[in-house]
């Protein structure tokens, strides 16, 4: 007799899987492959100018002002202010952020500063050591909010709420922005919602590192696309997971 198995249209939904520690971050962060692309590219220098312009009026930033700008863009299907809320979360504990590698340290917790620490070092692990290898990488990031949107301007049809934050450190100096909107019909957004990451800044704070710059550059870029990219599908999907749970009354 056969046996006949029903399925639904679509499977549970499930949160984002917690690392264990720096390796599993690791595999989650920089070699898993995300799900789904996140980096836009530019196809011609007037198309990056219009983003730029898009970009300088939402947040008052001139992102000309930095050699390299990357912004990452990935469609959640959820409402902003559930999505925003994710956001809004943003700590040492979250799923979404590789807090083994780079442990995200609200300062007196407050969402307004927070530093972003190597391995969770606070200071390095020897006596001796001021620096690893002439860098100093304690804090990794320092994040100074400009601005924290919670709530859309009045008449504002894209529905948008930011964190804008100054940032310095031992990493590259510059502006770095989680931004979430209701998605544009006539950009071809067909999510509910768009969450987007945009990060500008000049290697170490010099315009002039750009002639020096092809090799660490590249790295770098590869390895913050990656790991960003990774960050944004998990914020995706825990973000889709509780909208799913609250529709189920669970």
């Amino acid at each position: 007799m056969s046996r006949t198995v029903i399925m639904n249209d679509t499977a549970a939904k499930k949160p984002p899987s917690r690392s264990k520690g720096f390796l599993t971050d690791v595999a989650n962060f920089l070699l898993h492959k995300p799900e789904v692309s996140t980096l836009i590219k530019f196809d011609t220098i007037e198309e990056r100018d219009d983003y730029n312009q898009r970009v300088m009026q939402r947040t008052g930033i001139d992102p000309n002002h930095y050699s390299v700008l990357n912004i990452h863009k990935i469609g959640v299907e959820a409402p902003v202010s559930y999505l925003f809320n994710e956001l809004l979360q943003w700590n040492g504990d979250s799923t979404c952020w590789p807090n083994h590698i780079a442990k995200v340290d609200r300062i007196e917790n407050d969402l307004k500063r927070i530093q972003i620490l190597p391995f969770g070092w606070g200071r390095y692990p020897f006596r001796f050591m001021k620096s690893f290898f002439g860098f100093k990488l304690i804090p990794l990031f320092l994040l100074d909010a400009i601005h924290i949107k919670k709530v859309p301007d009045p008449f504002d049809f894209d529905n948008a709420r930011y964190l804008l934050y100054k940032c310095s450190g031992g990493y590259p100096i510059g502006i770095y922005s989680m931004y979430a909107r209701s998605s544009i019909p006539e950009m071809n957004e067909k999510a509910q919602s768009q969450l987007i990451f945009a990060v500008g800044f000049n290697f170490y704070g010099k315009e002039d590192w750009q002639k020096h710059r092809k090799l660490v550059n590249k790295t770098w870029e590869s390895v913050h696309n990656r790991v960003t990219a990774n960050v944004m599908n998990r914020v995706k999907q825990l973000s889709e997971w509780r909208i799913e749970r609250i529709q189920n009354n669970c």
